[in-house]
């Protein structure tokens, strides 16, 4: 299990890590139009799995804008950013920060997805911040749980870990 912390406490991550070299495990989630969206509705693409704890925050709302802008540059690249905010709120969100192709999945109903990639926060019911880039064959080219859940991901790592990726 990664040792995460948040705001400098030890938290818990119950389930096991996906590494690099794994097949990305399945997950279920919603779209904030409330449908069920999972890992093979994106089969084929490269997909950046930019995860954050809370869109409303600072940190969160920086490491969505740096995926989504980045992305926008590579081909055959999505960037899904999850959280346990409800739909609405990534809505809300989205809408308020005028981005109409950032796609925002919640967690919140099942937690399906943090318990099968090991960032679910035991104590607060969020997810950790960590990114994982999984390659059009549903393999993981790059994992990363950011140690302490307020400081950024490395960007750049995840960006070469997608460009490199087939």
């Amino acid at each position: 299990m990664a040792n995460i912390t948040f705001k400098g406490n030890p938290v818990t991550l119950p389930n096991k890590e996906v590494k690099k070299g794994d097949k990305a495990p399945d997950f279920r989630v919603l779209a904030n139009d409330l449908s069920e969206v999972t890992l093979e509705d994106s089969k084929g693409k490269i997909r950046i799995v930019s995860v954050v704890p809370s869109i409303d925050t600072g940190v969160c709302d920086a490491q969505t804008r740096k995926f989504n802008e980045e992305a926008a540059k590579l081909e055959n690249v999505t960037v899904l950013t999850i959280s346990n905010d409800l739909p609405f709120a990534q809505k809300r969100w989205c809408a308020a920060n005028g981005l109409e192709n950032v796609v925002t999945l919640s967690d919140h109903r099942d937690l399906s997805f943090g318990e099968a990639y090991g960032v679910a926060i035991k104590e607060l019911r969020l997810l950790a911040r960590s990114v994982f880039v999984i390659d059009s064959n549903n393999e993981v080219v790059h994992a990363e749980y950011v140690s302490e859940a307020t400081n950024h991901p490395d960007y750049e790592a995840a960006i070469e870990a997608a460009k490199a990726a087939k």
